[in-house]
């Protein structure tokens, strides 16, 4: 006599085939995503007397090694595929000293600090006062901040094509981060400014901030182009 499956069995059926769906489904959605965590530098001379380094190469300070160290204790249990750092000394510094077992170091000219320009070691204060006006329109002599937005967004389009699927960790400073809150988590500018952790006496510090790249055709930028003059 032939069985046919009662309905208790047609559902625990359609249960397990929709449990094995959303598995794949949910690896699937794994497989197409690139996690990059991005990390701050440590403190710099620069840092703690109040000063705009933008481009200007200084190395860690003695809070910026001892900052590092005890960021490398925070992550010991972490694991990254690579890591990618500006290739400016405080950024590299930083990442040698969190890094040093593990994951491959790539320097990346693109994830560098925006370029004050004329304004490159002026006093913070100046510098982040005039962070508004100075999205679309350069720093005299620099960039603005669509410029830096541009970078970064070729960045991710490389992580992308090498990494999806993986853990990246991003040792660089505060323009490439407010990039990543443009780009990855559809803020615009203004907001990314304004909502900045640092803007709270960097009480919202964090060890290690976490964005999702998903595997698309093209990440959408929030402008066609860079700068005005």
């Amino acid at each position: 006599m032939k069985l046919y499956p009662t309905a208790r069995n047609n559902s625990v059926a359609l249960t397990r085939q929709g449990k094995k769906k959303q598995r794949k489904s949910v690896l699937v959605t794994a497989e197409r995503v690139a996690t990059i965590t991005y990390f701050v530098h440590g403190a710099t001379a620069d840092n703690e007397q109040g000063i705009a380094s933008g481009w200007y190469d200084i190395g860690l300070s003695k809070l910026g090694r001892k900052q590092s160290l005890e960021l490398k204790a925070l992550l010991k249990n972490r694991r990254f595929c690579v890591v990618y750092c500006s290739d400016l000394k405080r950024a590299l510094d930083t990442a040698k000293i969190v890094f040093d077992q593990g994951a491959k170091i790539t320097k990346d000219k693109r994830l560098r600090e925006v370029d004050y320009g004329d304004l490159t070691r002026a006093k913070s204060e100046k510098t982040d006062s005039l962070m508004l006006k100075h999205i679309d329109k350069p720093f005299p002599n620099g960039e603005c901040y669509k410029d830096v937005e541009r970078r970064i967004k070729s960045f991710l389009d490389n992580v992308h094509e090498r990494h999806t699927g993986k853990s990246v960790a991003l040792v660089a400073h505060r323009a490439p981060q407010l990039a990543l809150d443009v780009l990855l988590k559809g803020k615009t500018w203004e907001q990314a400014i304004k909502e900045d952790w640092r803007q709270n006496n960097l009480a919202g510090w964090r060890p290690g901030w976490e964005y999702k790249l998903e595997a698309k055709d093209s990440i959408p930028s929030s402008s066609n182009g860079g700068c005005t003059s």
